[in-house]
């Protein structure tokens, strides 16, 4: 493409191929989005495959193998879609940035997963009830380069790159400060407010996480589907096809519950699940602390994997010492894994 000139409008068209580039930059700067993308191509093109010759073997359970094989695409997608996403710099409208959108892509993609899940085991029950004839002859092979695909893709995800860090609002926080201010409300008693920012670690993001569960069950389907081919042809056994969709359906709906339920955890501000034996214990420590009187509002939420973010209100008396408080408090929550913690003083009044 030529490129433009001075006074040069740029077209609609030249646009779209900027913004093409520029998410291929993306992708390919990052090693994880780099394995969603290749991974990607390769399942993509073998669930047609799968599509082909379930069609043409009248087999169900390769045929759904091969949606299952697609809705792992549209997990790898997702993902695919989140990780560059999550990179957009923050603004002024979404001033955490766009980190959680590998949160709504695995909460959008286990909801289709338990629908498939569901049509696969339905279609199964009938089969099972009226086994129909599979032609048994061209399901083997396929089903071995099936379950080679969700092998690679085991290997890619489980050793290569699943692991990278976020950080929101363009940058990292590297460093631990505190803040205060004082802002009076009736005699003798202010509120004082500290925040700190602990480094984000690097982690398995809840996307990537969903998308090996997804590859971990597929794999299992495609033994499922040799073993069908197997007894089919050994013992002509019909019954094996609808069984093996059957074994398909409930591994896919055991792989995404826990997709499911951490997103659902994210998304309605659960407590993490990971702080769940720490908060406690913390409480107590800052408890402890000289001045302190209570612990009031704590609240702890996820932002994205790994990043767990906490507000507290603590009262404390008149002549405390703010800065011992904070700093403490702070350092109490960051070693327990909260990445910002925000404190706020309220001083009693003697």
């Amino acid at each position: 493409m030529l490129p433009l000139h001075a006074g040069e409008t740029p077209t609609r068209g030249w646009k779209l191929t900027e913004t093409i580039r520029g998410w291929i930059r993306l992708i390919f700067s990052d090693q994880t989005s780099r394995n969603l993308f290749m991974f990607l191509l390769l399942n993509l093109s073998f669930a047609f495959v799968e599509l082909t010759y379930g069609i043409w073997t009248n087999s169900l359970g390769l045929i759904s193998d091969s949606f299952h094989m697609f809705f792992d695409c549209t997990a790898l997608l997702a993902g695919l879609a989140a990780s560059v996403i999550s990179r957009w710099r923050a603004n002024d409208k979404f001033s955490y940035g766009y980190v959680r959108a590998e949160v709504l892509a695995g909460f959008v993609n286990g909801l289709f997963l338990l629908f498939i899940s569901f049509f696969i085991f339905s279609e199964a029950v009938e089969r099972a009830v009226e086994p129909p004839e599979v032609r048994h002859e061209r399901l083997f092979l396929v089903s071995v380069l099936g379950l080679f695909v969700n092998l690679i893709g085991i290997f890619a995800f489980q050793h290569g790159g699943s692991h990278h860090g976020h950080s929101h609002g363009g940058g990292d926080h590297g460093h631990s400060h505190s803040n205060s201010h004082t802002h009076g409300v009736g005699l003798g008693s202010g509120h004082e407010h500290g925040h700190s920012h602990g480094k984000e670690s690097s982690g398995h993001t809840q996307i990537t996480q969903g998308v090996f569960l997804h590859i971990l069950a597929d794999t299992l389907g495609s033994v499922g589907v040799i073993i069908s081919s197997l007894l089919i042809y050994y013992f002509n056994w019909m019954i094996a096809d609808p069984i093996c969709s059957m074994f398909i359906a409930i591994l896919i709906g055991f792989s995404v519950l826990p997709l499911l339920r951490d997103s659902i955890g994210i998304l309605m501000q659960r407590q993490p699940r990971e702080l769940d034996g720490t908060l406690p214990g913390c409480y107590q420590r800052v408890m402890q602390l000289e001045g302190v009187y209570s612990v009031q509002e704590p609240h702890f939420w996820t932002l994205c994997s790994d990043v767990y973010i906490g507000t507290i209100k603590l009262e404390v008396a008149s002549d405390a010492d703010t800065k011992y408080i904070l700093s403490h408090t702070h350092n109490i929550f960051t070693a327990s894994g909260v990445k910002q913690m925000y404190v706020q003083l309220d001083h009693m009044a003697m």
